[in-house]
């Protein structure tokens, strides 16, 4: 019997591998998950939490996964998933980026501090495709160490 691999099976590095991988060519759904990945926080809340499905090897590139978007005001309200004030709006943003849920920009923007505001703007950029063309991004995504 062979068990498809879970999202709490694989490390981080994978997991995110495996979000970008399906969203490849959805410009909002790879900002999303650029935006948790580059957030350091939302990823392994959203493994710990099996809020992250691994769908196997679609392609025979590696492994998919996706959020369950739909699912994660449940979580917060159990508390099963949490984050600072501005974790929380860079969660709204990808999920709003990703799944279409709303999100009020006036406090996303003034909720957020300083690295958050450059992530959510990179995730905007990013959505709306202004990395291509042989053009740098209007808002580039951060260098991480």
């Amino acid at each position: 019997m062979i068990l498809e691999p879970r999202a709490t099976d694989l490390d981080l590095v994978d997991i995110e591998s495996a979000l970008l991988r399906a969203a490849v060519g959805d410009y909002a759904a790879e900002a999303a998950v650029l935006l948790l990945a580059n957030s350091g926080h939302w990823l392994a809340q959203l493994q710990g939490a099996g809020l992250i499905s691994v769908l196997g090897d679609v392609d025979g590139d590696g492994l998919w996964a996706q959020v369950a978007w739909p699912d994660l005001d449940a979580a917060l309200r159990a508390g099963t998933i949490g984050g600072s004030g501005s974790q929380l709006r860079l969660l709204r943003a990808a999920a709003s980026l990703a799944d279409g849920q709303p999100v009020d920009l006036g406090d996303l923007a003034a909720g957020l501090d300083r690295d958050g505001l450059t992530l959510v703007l990179a995730a905007v950029a990013h959505a709306g495709g202004s990395h291509g063309d042989d053009q740098p991004p209007l808002a580039a995504w951060p260098v991480r160490s």
